[in-house]
């Protein structure tokens, strides 16, 4: 996101909590997922940005939505003395996101904080000759618990 604000395609509105409950899990190295899954987990909290079409382009492009990776949904927020508002949200792909809800037993984030941030692994520092994909199977299949950086 901050490439995308310092060229003008995005622009911070502030933080939001989803209207409905969805699980905020941690899947492979530490990396937050957001499930569409709704009712289930918490409401969680989040930062809210208006993006530009490139800045979308950008995004859905670094998320891996034409690859199977998330998927770009429509959910709706509210925030503190705010009107509600409506926004997309990137939620884990349909095609591992139950298997996610249960490898972290079905227990969700509200946030994801620095604390669950620790052991966090920026992509350039996890194996290179994995697809994303490939990391999600070998995480769901391990027999590690969730809060390994598998």
């Amino acid at each position: 996101m901050q490439e995308l604000m310092r060229s003008g395609d995005a622009v911070f509105l502030g933080n939001y909590r989803s209207e409905e409950k969805y699980p905020l899990v941690c899947g492979p190295y530490r990396v937050p997922f957001l499930l569409n899954l709704p009712g289930l987990g918490q409401r969680v909290m989040g930062e809210l940005y208006a993006v530009s079409s490139h800045g979308l382009a950008r995004m859905d492009e670094l998320e891996g939505t034409s690859r199977g990776h998330y998927e770009r949904l429509p959910i709706k927020l509210e925030a503190e003395e705010e009107e509600a508002a409506a926004a997309n949200a990137y939620f884990a792909h349909s095609s591992y996101a139950m298997e996610l809800w249960i490898k972290n037993g079905k227990m969700g984030l509200s946030t994801y904080s620095e604390k669950e941030a620790r052991g966090y692994v920026k992509r350039q520092d996890r194996p290179q000759h994995l697809t994303f994909l490939d990391h999600i199977h070998l995480f769901l299949s391990s027999s590690s618990s969730s809060s390994s950086s598998s």
